[in-house]
């Protein structure tokens, strides 16, 4: 009856042929033609099942298994040749495959439905890229006032000293929230700590010339404001990236993100004074503030604390981000005794007052000094400001590429660590002091470039090794050491106008120098890239 089927399938056995010979011979040719055709259909099937087997041997060695409740959704590409057949897998989602054996054709594996790069872009980078936006809001928003306080300055009759204290009472707020943010965000999170600090900080900018209007007092205590919406930033995204960016990858997330900071100077800087001869001083601070708003939706939408809460996650993901980092359960009470008891620990809180000392005076005065000193209008002086930054923008990822490749080239990460910050304390303090021995702006501005340059090395030095030696508490010990930080642009921003009114800018420079070299010498020291809490 099979047969029957077959040979009516075909076209074969007509019965228009008479005589016994006559069918005999006609029976026997189409019988030869059946096992033809059914040698043909069992090489087929034997041939697809032998790449079937080998297709799913490729895939889950590379370990790209897709799980029985739910499809794959992240891009894969497989090329490899199996029996002269070059197979090329464009994606897996849902998809209807299209088999063909050696002989049928060579055309390659035809998958269809596979997911827009946009929705493969990797979720960690993602959070990365976010807080990356973060703090490129938090710099523009920051040094606005650098270049707004010289038409304020004139308005409103303030001298060196008071501008000094106005630049200053910005730390006042940013000092109090180091340590309260990075406890916050290893207990809640940093998606709601990171989130408040940037709506926070957008308000504080927007009703700074109201503030000013009203009186000095109430400018200082606005500047405060937004010190205390930036001032739990930094904990936030070290705690947030400690928990999302595997080790392998640390040096160049926390480049870019700190780059962000690099280019918001720059933003800044540049845009500035086209705001404030255009519209006003009030303008730069309206126009900055109200980008917050806009960031803050993409935050809420995009952004999760931890791998573990986002639903949308792949599991490959999830494994490579797991696989790389301690797991991370909530902080529910901090060691204080133990953390401070660590050497290591003292070193970053020494070293980052040491670094921030000179950076921050450069962030807050660069302005004044090239107006001053170098003679340069307000435009001129917020244009020259942006190469210094946008040079940092640049060194810092060049600087996380270099950190990563040497960690992943067998170089230990203590070693790693303490490379990368050396640069980043002797370069600056090569080319500040070559500042007294220039005679040209051009020159000037090329030191200041280079000074800003080196010290972008930082951010694959100090700045990661919170998340090396205690990547649990990774918050709240950048909120400790950037305590000190700031502690340094306090006391360094307001002691700069004081030293300006009886001194000179070499004798601003030359501090920034001695801090620089003690910083080399404890980091080296007593710094290390190991584990030491747990």
């Amino acid at each position: 009856m099979a047969m029957g089927a077959v040979l009516s399938s075909r076209g074969f056995g007509s019965p228009l042929v008479s005589g016994k010979e006559c069918q005999l011979k006609q029976t026997t040719t189409n019988l030869l033609s059946c096992q033809s055709q059914f040698s043909l259909r069992r090489n087929y099937i034997l041939s697809m099942q032998r790449e079937k087997l080998h297709i799913c041997r490729a895939i889950f060695d590379l370990d790209r298994r897709v799980p029985p409740s739910k499809p794959l959704s992240s891009q894969l590409i497989i090329t490899t040749t199996l029996n002269n057949l070059k197979i090329r897998k464009l994606g897996i989602y849902k998809t209807r495959a299209k088999y063909q054996p050696d002989g049928i054709t060579n055309s390659p594996l035809e998958i269809e439905e596979s997911l827009p790069w946009w929705k493969e872009f990797p979720k960690r980078w993602t959070v990365v890229l976010l807080c990356f936006f973060a703090f490129l809001l938090c710099n523009m928003d920051r040094v606005n006032m650098s270049i707004a306080i010289l038409p304020m300055a004139q308005e409103f009759n303030w001298n060196s000293a008071t501008v000094g204290l106005i630049q200053s009472s910005f730390f006042w707020g940013y000092l109090l929230t180091q340590i309260v943010g990075g406890i916050w965000a290893d207990k809640f999170g940093g998606k709601i700590v990171l989130g408040f600090g940037v709506v926070w900080w957008s308000i504080a900018t927007v009703l700074t010339p109201l503030a000013a209007k009203i009186g000095l007092p109430c400018l200082l205590i606005m500047r405060a404001f937004m010190g205390i919406g930036e001032g739990v930033a930094m904990p936030a995204m070290n705690n947030i990236l400690s928990k999302w960016v595997p080790v392998a990858e640390r040096s160049r997330s926390l480049a870019l993100v700190y780059s962000g900071m690099y280019l918001g100077s720059v933003t800044g800087l540049a845009f500035s004074p086209l705001l404030i001869h255009k519209f006003a001083w009030p303008s730069v601070f309206y126009a900055f503030g109200s980008l917050g708003s806009i960031w803050f939706i993409l935050w809420r939408m995009k952004a999760y604390s931890s791998p573990m809460e986002d639903p949308d996650l792949s599991p490959t993901e999830k494994r490579l981000i797991l696989g790389g980092n301690v797991s991370k359960e909530p902080v529910k009470s901090i060691p204080w005794k133990l953390i401070l008891s660590k050497a290591p620990v003292w070193a970053l809180i020494i070293s980052h007052f040491c670094h921030n000392w000179g950076t921050f005076i450069l962030l807050t005065w660069m302005p004044t000094y090239y107006n001053q000193v170098l003679k340069f209008n307000l435009t001129e002086s917020g244009l020259l400001c942006v190469l210094p930054w946008l040079t940092m923008a640049v060194f810092a990822n060049i600087g996380g590429w270099i950190a990563d490749t040497l960690i992943a080239k067998g170089l230990s990460i203590t070693r790693v660590r303490k490379i990368m910050q050396s640069i980043g304390f002797l370069g600056p303090a090569f080319f500040l002091t070559q500042l007294s021995h220039v005679r040209t702006p051009a020159m000037a501005v090329l030191c200041m470039a280079c000074s800003q340059g080196s010290d972008a090395f930082s951010q694959s030095g100090l700045y990661s090794n919170h998340q090396d030696i205690g990547p649990r508490y990774a918050g709240v010990l950048l909120g400790l050491s950037n305590t000190a930080g700031v502690l340094a642009g306090v006391f360094g921003t307001a002691a700069t106008g004081y030293i300006l009114q009886r001194g000179s800018w070499d004798d601003v420079f030359k501090v920034s120098v001695a801090l620089y070299i003690i910083g080399t010498l404890v980091w080296n020291i007593f710094s290390t890239g190991e584990k030491i809490l747990d």
